[in-house]
């Protein structure tokens, strides 16, 4: 992985789509995606539809859930990676299209820290894709609250 060389910046759509996040604005969030994103993990790929209705039911499942993360890393290309940090506490319904939803648990949640990597295109997100660790996310999330098959 190279750090960012002075001449080149992190792109607005992936500085955008972080603050989105952490403030679980899922209209900034929505600006960020190009038309046919994918977020690809090794169970599923979602597409922009999908991805904004995950996280819709992720935040009214867990409204306190935060995010750190560390400074993006440019990979090379249109590449880039962040480091992220994330949990916590399923005090309210998890459900979203597809999957039959959970009650709250009242379990807390930590996420293992691991990257995400990002292809940016035409300064917006084309592709999100986690790397595959165990209890990364998404998956992570419902396994910890008990999920035996967790949809992601």
């Amino acid at each position: 992985m190279k750090m960012l060389p002075e001449e080149t910046s992190v792109p607005d759509a992936l500085l955008n789509y972080i603050e989105g996040l952490k403030t679980h604005d899922i209209d900034l969030i929505a600006s960020t995606f190009a038309e046919s994103i994918q977020f690809v993990t090794p169970v599923r790929s979602m597409e922009r539809e999908q991805i904004l209705d995950f996280l819709s039911a992720l935040y009214r499942g867990f409204p306190d859930w935060s995010y750190d993360h560390d400074t993006p890393v440019f990979e090379g290309g249109n590449s880039y990676a962040v480091k992220w940090r994330q949990g916590g506490t399923h005090t309210g319904p998890l459900a979203f299209s597809g999957f039959d939803g959970v009650e709250p648990t009242g379990k807390s949640v930590v996420i293992p820290e691991h990257f995400f990597r990002y292809q940016v295109v035409d300064n917006q997100l084309a592709e999100i894709r986690p790397d595959p660790i165990p209890g990364g996310a998404p998956r992570g999330i419902f396994e910890q609250i008990g999920v035996v098959l967790p949809p992601l």
